[in-house]
């Protein structure tokens, strides 16, 4: 457990030229950086005992999610499998490591799309035509 704490240190001081979207709030889906500009996805995961499935506390080693320890504390097996959830719960914030990933810009496009109000008779909803405009940073 100290040596996975000492390499999570030294990977925090090393310094990097990359932004590490601190200021991008964990519990929220996705957001801006509001120092790089680019739109940064939190994802978290958890591991799990492959023999028994006992969630095992989680740190992460460069890119990578691995357990802290390196035996099932159930079970004692070594192997064990990434479980990506799809929201945080308070069960499992103290196992659960946050991995924010950077979207590509052309991951998703910028589309408007808006409908039409309703007619006094007619009910029936229509759909503006799509404008599709791409936008290019830079």
């Amino acid at each position: 457990m100290l040596n996975n704490l000492l390499l999570e240190l030294f990977y925090n001081f090393i310094p990097q030229n990359e932004c590490k979207h601190d200021k991008v709030s964990p519990m929220s889906d996705g957001e801006y950086c509001p120092d790089c500009g680019r739109y940064i996805v939190n994802e978290w995961y958890i591991t799990r005992c492959k023999c028994c499935g006992v969630r095992l506390q989680s740190v992460k080693k460069g890119e990578d999610v691995i357990p802290a320890e390196k035996f099932c504390h159930n079970c004692g097996g070594s192997d064990f499998y990434l479980e990506k959830l799809s929201k945080i719960d308070f069960v499992n914030i103290n196992y659960a490591v946050l991995i924010k990933r950077a979207m590509e810009d052309g991951a998703f496009s910028r589309t408007t799309q808006c409908w039409q109000d309703f007619d006094g008779e007619n009910q029936v909803l229509k759909l503006l035509p799509f404008f599709d405009k791409k936008v290019s940073r830079g």
